[in-house]
């Protein structure tokens, strides 16, 4: 009974010992083709990583005390453009979906509209149709420059970037570089919903 015992204790000790080192995988990750790694002011940390075929990009942010508070990950078209994403917390539970509309004419990016996956809300004028908690359009001047993003935030209190410190665009896709994304497909639809 005793060696029972002893046995079970070396196991749980080595569980636990090991359990450290498994979490620790994604905060020691270390820039690759397939990895970036930003360091922020305030200590905390985001790792992007992106599909050998650049399809998923994901987003993982962690705080400065290394604890995972925040998972995007990003569907990605051809010319590594978002179509849509999902927004986890730091216990990967769903919190929204995003997605993304672009201007048929010459593909940039107009508008985002986000949906909440844990709570369905209707628009009050129409019970039956599903409205977002969030809507994002883009202006497109007339040299093709895109304008700060026009926010519409249709739930009252706090915005989304003040809850969760972050925002859901890809303003630069991090394994670009410089060079300049990709137009779309021309003939892609905006988002109209889910």
């Amino acid at each position: 009974m005793k060696l029972l015992a002893t046995w079970k204790m070396l196991w749980l000790l080595f569980a636990l010992g090991w359990l450290p080192l498994y979490a620790a995988g994604d905060l020691d990750a270390v820039d690759g083709p397939n990895v970036r790694v930003m360091q922020h002011k305030d200590g905390s940390k985001t790792i992007f990583t992106r599909s050998p075929n650049n399809q998923v990009l994901t987003k993982k942010t962690y705080s400065a005390a290394g604890r995972l508070t925040l998972i995007t990950v990003y569907r990605m078209d051809a010319g590594g453009n978002p179509i849509s994403c999902k927004i986890y917390d730091g216990q990967k539970n769903e919190l929204f979906k995003v997605s993304y509309g672009y201007r048929k004419s010459d593909g940039q990016l107009v508008m985002e509209q986000m949906w909440d996956s844990r709570v369905r809300r209707t628009n009050p004028k129409k019970p039956e149709e599903e409205m977002p908690v969030q809507i994002v359009r883009y202006v497109i001047d007339p040299q093709g420059k895109r304008s700060a993003p026009i926010v519409y935030n249709m739930l009252p209190g706090k915005t989304f970037e003040e809850i969760y410190g972050s925002n859901t665009s890809v303003q630069a896709n991090p394994f670009q570089g410089d060079k300049p994304p990709k137009p779309v497909n021309p003939r892609a639809k905006p988002g109209a919903g889910r």
